[in-house]
């Protein structure tokens, strides 16, 4: 296996450097994660949903803060529409909401599912807007959508580096280190 086969393709240069086909490529990854935990969901395999949860959230967490810190500021300049910025605005809080509540359960939790699954659908929902509404306005824009990618593009490197203290436990993790590495009763 080649060094490149193991960076998201997002991460090489030359790739996705307009910023909406960045979101794009975003958005078809955890979209796949979404489908991922659909087909293992009703089964056992507690430790594999844990896993497409956490890379899911972790997709998320960092998605919606470079469209929160850099993405959508310049947009809401651009297409002047405060109404569909600030529904956006809402449906990021809401899934930030689900992603905390989340990432302090494992999948023996009994809403695990549910949340994950509710998750899953207002993702969807805020996806299938931006990809209808938002990105044709800014589109028919002046905004420079290279530049603007690339800004973005670093700060996801940024914020996917791990820190000089070495990478934090996987979200799940949490709660089984918490509880002295025990797996939570419901297992």
């Amino acid at each position: 296996m080649k060094l490149e086969d193991l960076i998201p393709k997002s991460l090489l240069p030359g790739q996705d450097d307009d910023a909406i086909a960045m979101l794009v490529a975003d958005h078809d990854r955890v979209k796949d994660l979404f489908d991922q935990f659909e087909e293992v969901k009703e089964g056992r395999a507690n430790k594999q949903k844990e896993k497409i949860v956490a890379d899911a959230c972790r997709e998320l967490t960092i998605h919606t803060k470079i469209e929160d810190e850099i993405f959508y500021p310049a947009v809401r300049k651009a297409i002047k529409d405060d109404d569909l910025m600030n529904e956006a605005k809402v449906e990021h809080d809401s899934a930030k909401q689900l992603i905390r509540q989340l990432e302090s359960m494992d999948a023996g939790d009994e809403m695990f599912v549910a949340k994950f699954t509710v998750l899953a659908e207002y993702v969807r929902h805020h996806i299938e807007e931006e990809h209808r509404e938002m990105f044709p306005k800014v589109k028919k824009t002046g905004l420079d959508l290279e530049a603007l990618g690339q800004k973005m593009m670093k700060r996801k490197q940024q914020l996917m580096a791990p820190s000089r203290a070495g990478r934090a436990a996987p979200p799940m993790a949490r709660k089984r280190k918490a509880n002295g590495g025990r797996a939570s009763a419901a297992r």
